[in-house]
């Protein structure tokens, strides 16, 4: 027939392949990395664990039985007990919601402040840019535990005084550690809008009349964000070492608030014959923070886009 096509013609003729947003091309990569997934799920589990377990597991934190304190793990205290007898179980529940809302609080604050010292420090001349990285390189030049802890010291029982002493404590602990976790995400940042802000697109959106907030909010923000919310999870798991360490050294959240720190920080002079109320905490924070690193190293490697995958 005259106006036929032959079959081969269209045999020859690839199907159109579907259209992958860049949220399913992450996902797709992510996915190629075996231990991030399986960390992702263990994270996942936990952040369930420590919101949902106390719903599930109504033991009080507080009750105390002398006749089973320090027992280990049986069917009536599946983690054991301490040496008051209370439930490490729901302790160590209890005490996580503080622990990770410590850990991602002081993120926010870190990466806050870091994308805007860093914005803005890659987005002006040469001055602003040089003293902007002065602050910053004092900032890392700082030893950092030791001005946790003299902060901590100082400022502690007057923001106890104001807000009551498991809202001071939280307050400050997240407003110390953030403070002093800004300055990696900031000179990320920074590189980052030195890089892009010479590209073709902004050049393109530049001199279509773009201001420079439209510039910095809608073409080189976004495009830098992709290393940030690496450094993000690596602040995590930093901010939970921190608050760990300093509820260990009992500077802290107080003694009747279990975090995950804190029942270390309990346990350390009972290690000889109750290894168990040391081993739980600790293998929580283990996990957490191991977790958090190869969901980080799975970001990176999804995020990356001269990676060929």
């Amino acid at each position: 027939m005259a106006g036929s096509i032959p079959a081969s013609a269209t045999a020859s003729v690839p199907a159109s392949r579907p259209r992958v947003g860049p949220w399913q091309e992450v996902w797709r990569r992510y996915r190629k990395h075996r231990l991030a997934v399986v960390s992702g799920v263990i994270l996942l589990t936990l952040i369930l664990g420590v919101l949902l377990g106390p719903l599930v597991w109504t033991l009080p934190i507080d009750e105390i039985d002398f006749s089973a304190r320090l027992q280990g793990p049986s069917w009536e205290h599946p983690l054991g007990t301490d040496d008051l007898g209370q439930d490490l179980l729901a302790r160590i529940l209890y005490g996580g919601r503080i622990s990770l809302a410590v850990g991602f609080a002081a993120m926010l604050v870190a990466v806050v402040v870091g994308v805007v010292v860093g914005a803005l420090a890659g987005m002006s001349g040469p001055r602003g840019d040089a003293a902007l990285m002065w602050v910053t390189d004092l900032f890392l030049a700082l030893p950092q535990l030791p001005l946790l802890l003299l902060i901590i010291y100082l400022f502690r029982d007057s923001l106890k005084e104001v807000v009551g002493p498991e809202v001071g404590v939280f307050i400050l602990i997240v407003a110390v550690i953030g403070g002093f976790r800004w300055m990696p995400v900031a000179r990320l940042v920074r590189a980052q809008f030195l890089s892009l802000r010479e590209k073709e697109f902004v050049e393109a959106a530049r001199a279509l009349g773009a201001s420079r907030t439209r510039l910095v909010v809608r073409h080189i923000l976004p495009n830098a964000l992709g290393p940030v919310i690496v450094a993000a999870t690596i602040d995590v798991a930093a901010a939970i070492l921190a608050e760990s360490t300093l509820s260990f050294l009992g500077l802290g959240f107080p003694p009747d608030i279990p975090t995950w720190g804190r029942l270390l920080f309990d346990a350390k002079d009972h290690l000889d014959f109750s290894p168990h109320w040391a081993l739980f905490p600790g293998l929580a924070i283990f996990l957490t923070v191991l977790s958090i690193n190869y969901v980080g190293d799975g970001l990176r490697d999804a995020l990356d886009p001269r990676r060929v995958q």
